[in-house]
C-alpha cells in the first residue's frame, strides 16, 4: 500500500518550478506514494494521507488562515531531491506556529520512510494480530512472573484497537500444539529437504517438531490475509507444545513478512510492526538486563557475574531463552538452531543462536498506554557466553546513561534495531500521533 498525497499550490497558481518539483516528487516516491492531482490552497481537499507542498512561496504569508485549515499531515518537499529546501525554513516556522503537523525531511530516504508510515497508518485499520494462548498467567510455568504483564489484559488489546485500529485475535495454544503433532513426519521432512535449516547439536526429532509447529501456525496465518503479526504464549503455557516457535517465526517472516513477538507480547509485536514496516530496518525483540540490576539479573540468568567492562553502569545484557533472541536469518551475520536452554520448555524444544552486526544500535518500545515511544541510542559492542547458564550467547549493549534509563524503563522487553534510527523513529511516531522520549 502506498501513501496517498495531495499536492497543494498557492493562490498565484502553478508555475514552472511547481510543475518541475511535482514531477520530481512523483518520480522519486513512485514506490511509496501516489500523488493526486494538484489542488489550490483553500479549496476542499480530497481524501488523502497527507498534503505535499512541492513549492513554498511568499503567498504563504497572505494565506495563513488557509494553511491553518489544513488538518492533514504536511510534507514540505521543495528541493530538487525530494527534501526540504533551506530557503523554506521561515515559512515552515510559520506553518508550525499555526499548529500544523509539518514534516521537513532532509534526506530522501527519510521522505520515503514517512510515506510508508503514512500508508501504514491507514492500512492498520484492517490489520489483525493472531495470538495463541489459553489462560496466560493463571497457571503454567512461572505464573508468578507472567501474571504481572499488561499485555494479557483485555484493556491492553482494547487500547491497541482504539489507537491504531489493529484487532487482536486470540486462539488456543493447546489446540495449536495438538494440530502440530498431527502433522505427518513425511510433510516435515519435505520442508527440511527444500529448506535446509542450519543447526548445531539439534537431533532429527526436535527439528521435525519445530517444522510441524511452523506448518500449523502458517495454516492459521494464511487463512486470513489481514493477519500481519503473530505470537504464542510459548513459555508460560509451554506444556501445550513439545517445541518452541523460534524457527516458525524465522520461516514465516521469510515466507510472508509475518511479524512475530515472543511470549505473545502484543506491545512488542506492535512496536516491531510499526518500525519494521515503516523503516524496513533489521529489528528484533529480547530481554534487557542492566548491569545496575545486580544480583536480581544475575540470578535470573544463572550467571555469577557480568562481563568486566569499562563503565559497567552504562551496560546491559540482551538475552532471551538462553541466547540473544529470535531474529530472522536475513538480519543476521550468524544463525543456528540449538537444543533448548530454558528448563521451563519441553526437552524436545529448540532455541535460536543468532547474532546481528555489532556497531551502532537503537532500542525502542511503545509505552503501555500507547501514548509515547521510548528510544535509546547505543552500541552493540560484542557477544558474551556463559556455558550452561541461561545466557549462553547474549549481546553486550552500551548506552549513554544507564542510570537515566533505569528511571524510565517501560518493560523488560525491548526492540533492537541495527544502526542509528532515532530520527526516523521520531518521524514514524509523529505520523502515528505518538510522543517520543529519546535517551
Amino acid at each position: 500500500m502506498k501513501a496517498s498525497l495531495v499536492p497543494v499550490h498557492f493562490k498565484s497558481g502553478m508555475d514552472d518550478e511547481f510543475r518541475t518539483h511535482f514531477a520530481l516528487v512523483k518520480d522519486l516516491l513512485a514506490e511509496d506514494a501516489s500523488l493526486l492531482p494538484p489542488v489550490r490552497l483553500g479549496s476542499r481537499l480530497p481524501a488523502a494521507d497527507a498534503v505535499v507542498f512541492p513549492q513554498l512561496i511568499g503567498d504563504a504569508f497572505s494565506q495563513l488562515n488557509e494553511l491553518k485549515a489544513i488538518k492533514l499531515p504536511v510534507l514540505v518537499l521543495t528541493s530538487d531531491f525530494g527534501t526540504v529546501n533551506m530557503w523554506d525554513w521561515e515559512i515552515v516556522t510559520f506553518m508550525k506556529s499555526l499548529g500544523m503537523s509539518v514534516f521537513t525531511p532532509y534526506d530522501v530516504d527519510q521522505t520515503r520512510k514517512i510515506c510508508r508510515a503514512l500508508a501504514l497508518k491507514r492500512e492498520m485499520r484492517e490489520v489483525k494480530f493472531l495470538v495463541f494462548q489459553d489462560r496466560p498467567g493463571v497457571g503454567g510455568k512461572q505464573a508468578e512472573i507472567f501474571k504481572r504483564f499488561w499485555w494479557w489484559e483485555d484493556r491492553s488489546a482494547e487500547l491497541i484497537r482504539e489507537k491504531f485500529g489493529i484487532r487482536i485475535v486470540k486462539k488456543s495454544f493447546k489446540e495449536l500444539g495438538e494440530a502440530a503433532k498431527k502433522i505427518g513426519d513425511a510433510e516435515a521432512r519435505a520442508i527440511l529437504k527444500d529448506r535446509p535449516i542450519p543447526s548445531a547439536g539439534l537431533a532429527d526429532r526436535p527439528l521435525s517438531s519445530a517444522v510441524k509447529l511452523y506448518l500449523a501456525v502458517k495454516r492459521e496465518a494464511q487463512a486470513d490475509p489481514s493477519i500481519q503479526g503473530a505470537g504464542i504464549n510459548c513459555l508460560n503455557e509451554s506444556e501445550y507444545s513439545d517445541t518452541t516457535p523460534c524457527l516458525a517465526w524465522d520461516l514465516l517472516y521469510q515466507d510472508q513478512g509475518l511479524i512475530w513477538a515472543c511470549e505473545a507480547d502484543t506491545l512488542s509485536l506492535l512496536t516491531l510492526y510499526l518500525l519494521e514496516r515503516s523503516l524496513k530496518a533489521p529489528i528484533m525483540m529480547s530481554n534487557l538486563y542492566p548491569f545496575l540490576m545486580g544480583n536480581a539479573a544475575l540470578k535470573h540468568e544463572k550467571i555469577d557475574r557480568f562481563p568486566d567492562v569499562p563503565e559497567p553502569d552504562n551496560h546491559l545484557l540482551m538475552v532471551h531463552c538462553g541466547f540473544f533472541g529470535v531474529v530472522p536469518r536475513p538480519f543476521c551475520v550468524s544463525w543456528n538452531l540449538r537444543p533448548k536452554a530454558l528448563a521451563i520448555v519441553d526437552d524436545n524444544a529448540h532455541a535460536m543462536d543468532a547474532r546481528m552486526p555489532t556497531g551502532a544500535m537503537t532500542l525502542a518500545k511503545l509505552h503501555p498506554e500507547l501514548s509515547r515511544m521510548q528510544v535509546i541510542k547505543g552500541e552493540l559492542e560484542d557477544y558474551v557466553q556463559y556455558p550452561g547458564s541461561d545466557c549462553r550467547n547474549g549481546a553486550l549493549l552500551k548506552v549513554r546513561d544507564g542510570r537515566a534509563i533505569m528511571k524510565s524503563f517501560y518493560s523488560h522487553h525491548y526492540c533492537l534495531m541495527t544502526g542509528t534510527q532515532a530520527t526516523d523513529i521520531e518521524n514514524v511516531a509523529r505520523v502515528m500521533n505518538v510522543g517520543v522520549d529519546v535517551l
